[in-house]
């Protein structure tokens, strides 16, 4: 299958790119070039592909492609709020057009990179009951907010010849070669490398689902080629109920890993609404034999052990590893304009 594969050069991407090729898959690469720098450890070797910002899309991209995987976007909160505009239009806009693009150049399968974040303040105030993929959508950001647009517009464009899935994918963790150092398991792994503490700015109640990078890749290809009666214009979790943690158990694990760490919970940041526990069970009923395979303690191990082999330092760590202070530094170097896009 030829399968172009979007934001190829991210911290998903440059993970997905050989696990779909290893899967005996052609991969096309669409990347606007943003974080191809991020680099920890040997330079990846990536497919073939086009540098092209995702809003520049055009119908000579998706030509003889069979499906597309979409993972480029703006892709934390803080980046979402600092430009919401941006967000909408990148994150957006710019998916729905490239889905119709691929709808009308005859792409069958279309993977939607979504995010749990879609369920925002969710579940019982206990926590006790599980969210599943037909729980209210709640999002708190315009990141998430663009999530759930995509979606709803993708569905209005599925039909027989075009399936669109939806993969909600838990919070992300684990080792990339292109390394991002600001979502929570990568970055309380490498405050406690750097100064010996697990730095925990809230109180350490939320609960968090998270995912390997890994994992994620094994999903995207069994739902390449799963039934399309399996997968047709659904939504589905991913990750694993065993990754259901708070942001103070993913301390104390991270604590572990790191011999001689501290766990320091500021609280200072009080309580974060988004606290959910999620039920990841439709996708392993969609796609028989499939299940995570990677736990927090594990990832947390790998981390640590990777900053160390690949020399993490503290200025890599919270420059060029940060999505937000790379895009910072490219707007301050005149290198991006003030729509995130390279100056010619």
């Amino acid at each position: 299958m030829r399968v172009l594969l979007t934001g190829h050069q991210g911290y998903l991407g440059t993970v997905m790119a050989p696990v779909l090729k290893a899967a005996g898959h052609e991969v096309v690469g669409l990347d606007a070039g943003l974080f191809a720098d991020c680099v920890l450890g040997p330079p990846p070797a990536d497919p073939q592909g086009h540098r092209v910002d995702l809003r520049d899309v055009t119908a000579e991209h998706v030509a003889g492609v069979d499906a597309v995987i979409h993972l480029a976007a703006l892709s934390n909160d803080p980046l979402g709020s600092l430009a919401p505009e941006l967000t909408y239009d990148i994150n957006h806009h710019a998916s729905v057009r490239l889905a119709r693009l691929a709808r009308d150049a005859g792409v069958r399968r279309f993977l939607y990179a979504s995010t749990c974040s879609v369920y925002g303040a969710a579940g019982d105030p206990d926590l006790s009951k599980l969210v599943a993929e037909d729980a209210p959508l709640r999002p708190v950001t315009p990141y998430a907010e663009s999530k759930v647009r995509v979606e709803d517009d993708l569905h209005d464009l599925a039909d027989g010849d075009f399936t669109p899935v939806y993969m909600r994918n838990a919070t992300a963790f684990g080792y990339s070669p292109r390394l991002r150092a600001d979502i929570v398991l990568n970055n309380l792994v490498g405050h406690a490398l750097l100064s010996g503490e697990v730095l925990v700015l809230s109180d350490g109640t939320p609960w968090r689902p998270l995912v390997h990078a890994a994992d994620i890749a094994r999903a995207f290809t069994a739902a390449l080629t799963a039934p399309r009666e399996a997968v047709h214009d659904q939504a589905f979790n991913i990750g694993s109920e065993i990754n259901n943690v708070t942001v103070a158990e993913i301390a104390e694990q991270v604590a572990e890993a790191v011999c001689g760490a501290k766990v320091v919970i500021t609280g200072e940041t009080g309580a974060d609404p988004r606290s959910y526990r999620v039920d990841f069970s439709r996708f392993r009923a969609a796609v028989p034999g499939f299940d995570c395979e990677w736990n927090v303690k594990r990832g947390a191990l790998e981390l640590a052990d990777a900053y160390g082999k690949f020399r993490l330092t503290k200025e890599d760590f919270e420059r060029r590893f940060t999505r937000l202070a790379v895009l910072r530094a490219a707007s301050d170097a005149g290198a991006v304009d003030d729509t995130l896009r390279w100056r010619r």
